[in-house]
């Protein structure tokens, strides 16, 4: 059997690209392939014997002493931790591929030049705009940003790009700029892996060789996902309360629209945002965090789930959830999002940050019959299950790596 190294900075369901790193490595296991791990401690990470290789865990916004932070701040760049630990895990384990996720901050880029001196294909799955923007998002206070595409990148430090903080930004300016001069990700990653049409011209744009990426976009396994058209009068958005996410915007257009709403998720906005809705009296119901059985049931009776983006989504998996438990998604015509949503098909689109077009299309969706909605979840349901489905993703994962030398040795 062959062995696939899979790498990111967290070991635990976070966020929807660390449900990709394990989803796939579990897909890989099912086809036979020895799967390893490699990723940063952390007091939620799924238990595994591969942790003893992980590296300390580093997370912004904790209180650390100027030692520790200064320590950090040298692993974000170049981590020497990380080389060290991985090497000890190769020695252990001989990977014929590496698939990246996330990696820098935590891990860093430098883990890349180790995986290449070893011998070992690399795979990268973009999972944001990390290779072209030092900040990762191509957003700023002003919205969406791409001043960096000069090469200039203290527009970082400029703009504060990294939590609006001058030495974050400054420390991630750094990490960018070293492994540039380096040629970290061009020369020593064999082929990028992007889940949406639009990265890959965003990235093309940027000066990268359309040749370095491979578009194999995420997928749901229907089969986990149990519709029921059953509709209650709500709309929902579920995810992170971060800025980017545009949730905002969805509350004052959903009072402007007298529509329900609820929002599960927490995130570092959570207190300005129930103090929007208190202020205009919206009457938004917050749920806290929602996962597994009790967000399914969420998001199947919602009316529809909105995404109201304000930065360049890349292929994000709520939308495909959604689709999956048979409810259509209401999302800001951004990034990757209109690749997934078919307007007027399996749900509608908006111009991103537009409230008067939000709050009309809420109106407008409330409005809808219910077998009107009904029969857009059935359509949102079928698109998912025939266009990213596992055995599609499967495929093309594995003429990639096949591509790259790598069969998997039964």
């Amino acid at each position: 059997m062959s062995n696939i190294l899979n790498i990111n900075n967290y070991h635990y369901r976070r966020g929807g690209s660390d449900v990709v790193y394990l989803d796939h490595a579990s897909l890989m296991e099912e086809q036979g392939w020895n799967c390893g791990y490699f990723s940063m401690m952390h007091p939620k990470n799924l238990d595994t014997p591969w942790s003893r290789y992980f590296v300390d865990e580093i997370e912004f916004g904790h209180a650390y002493s100027v030692r520790q932070k200064v320590a950090m701040s040298a692993k974000i760049i170049y981590s020497l931790e990380a080389q060290k630990k991985l090497k000890q895990l190769l020695c252990d384990f001989q990977a014929d591929i590496a698939h990246l996720h996330c990696i820098y901050h935590h891990l860093s880029p430098a883990i890349i030049s180790t995986l290449h001196d070893a011998n070992i294909p690399v795979v990268m799955t973009a999972h944001d705009l990390k290779i072209a923007c030092p900040a990762y998002k191509m957003l700023n206070d002003t919205g969406v940003c791409e001043k960096c595409r000069d090469g200039n990148l203290f527009n970082v430090v400029r703009h504060r790009c990294v939590r609006n903080s001058l030495a974050a930004s400054a420390i991630v300016m750094v990490e960018s700029s070293v492994h540039r001069v380096l040629n970290t990700y061009k020369s020593k990653i064999n082929r990028i892996v992007v889940p949406s049409l639009f990265f890959i011209e965003k990235f093309v744009e940027w000066g990268w060789p359309r040749e370095k990426f491979a578009y194999i976009p995420n997928y749901v396994n229907s089969a986990n996902f149990e519709p029921s058209y059953e509709v209650e009068e709500y709309f929902l958005y579920f995810g992170r309360l971060a800025p980017e996410k545009g949730i905002a915007t969805l509350i004052r257009a959903a009072k402007i629209a007298k529509v329900k709403l609820k929002v599960a998720g927490l995130g570092p906005l959570e207190e300005e945002l129930r103090a929007l809705d208190s202020q205009l009296a919206g009457g938004v119901e917050f749920l806290g965090y929602k996962s597994g059985a009790e967000l399914h049931d969420l998001i199947r009776k919602a009316r529809a789930v909105v995404l109201p983006s304000e930065w360049y989504e890349n292929a994000p998996m709520s939308v495909l959830e959604s689709f999956a438990l048979g409810t259509p998604v209401i999302g800001a015509h951004i990034g990757g999002i209109p690749e997934l949503v078919i307007k007027d098909e399996t749900g509608w689109t908006f111009e991103s940050r537009n409230i008067a077009e939000l709050s009309s299309l809420l109106a407008q969706v409330s409005k809808m019959p219910v077998a009107a909605i009904s029969e857009a979840g059935r359509a949102a349901r079928l698109h998912v299950a025939t266009n990213f489905n596992r055995q599609g993703y499967l495929d093309a994962m594995l003429a990639l790596y096949e591509e790259l030398g790598v069969k998997n040795k039964k």
